[in-house]
């Protein structure tokens, strides 16, 4: 069976891409989460994950580490994780890419906390900058494939790489369109997500350096987690 190697369900923004697109896709597998330690996890991690990172794929023998290789290795199983017309999936891996490598700033200032709510301290330009360019993103995908989701009418592949904004968004109440606030709801009533968010808020792991994040981006106005 699949072995998927993941981090707190809270926090990991990274791991919910192939665990999202394993449950849509109806993938067996096994689940090991390794709570991030306070002390790094290099030599944790690098005991199952040759990056010393999460998430990582054990296939028998054959390892995957990073969520875009896992999801690629995927669809060599099931192509359909990607929208099958060319063009479409053209646009779901150029939006794919961009959100692997990009969005530096959201990253660095809204960090992934699924369970509590803040208000932020300040919106920066360059916040601000990514946020305009992720409704823009949005917005194409929804009005250039139809909906309800950014290729189509079917969750696919680029909709993973978006789901940890999706819970950013929520977390940090970011300003977006009617149109992506109506995507974001869309993703969040998915079943799987509902199931990560709910694993999530009753994880009593806190991780120190990722507590600090949430603290230095804003005022927690709501924390939903088990204490």
């Amino acid at each position: 069976m699949l072995k998927l190697h993941i981090a707190n369900k809270n926090y990991s923004s990274w791991s919910l891409r192939p665990w999202l697109v394993m449950k849509v896709f109806n993938f067996q597998f096994e689940e090991i989460i390794h709570p991030f330690p306070e002390n790094g996890v290099w030599d944790l991690y690098r005991l199952f994950s040759p990056s010393g990172k999460v998430p990582c794929l054990e296939d028998g023998a054959r390892i995957v580490w990073d969520s875009m290789a896992i999801i690629e290795y995927l669809a060599e199983e099931k192509p359909e994780i990607w929208p099958l017309d060319k063009i479409t999936r053209t646009w779901a891996r150029c939006a794919a890419a961009e959100m692997h490598s990009g969005f530096q700033t959201l990253r660095n200032i809204c960090g992934m906390s699924c369970g509590v709510r803040v208000e932020l301290h300040e919106i920066s330009k360059a916040l601000q900058k990514d946020i305009n360019r992720i409704d823009e993103l949005w917005n194409q995908g929804l009005t250039e494939f139809g909906g309800p989701f950014l290729a189509g009418d079917k969750f696919s592949a680029v909709d993973a790489f978006y789901a940890p904004v999706v819970f950013r968004a929520q977390t940090y109440q970011l300003p977006l369109s009617n149109t992506s606030k109506h995507y974001l709801q869309t993703l969040l009533k998915l079943p799987a997500m509902q199931e990560w968010y709910q694993s999530g808020i009753e994880e009593r792991w806190r991780e120190p350096a990722h507590e600090e994040e949430v603290l230095n981006a804003g005022k927690i106005i709501a924390d939903y987690r088990k204490k």
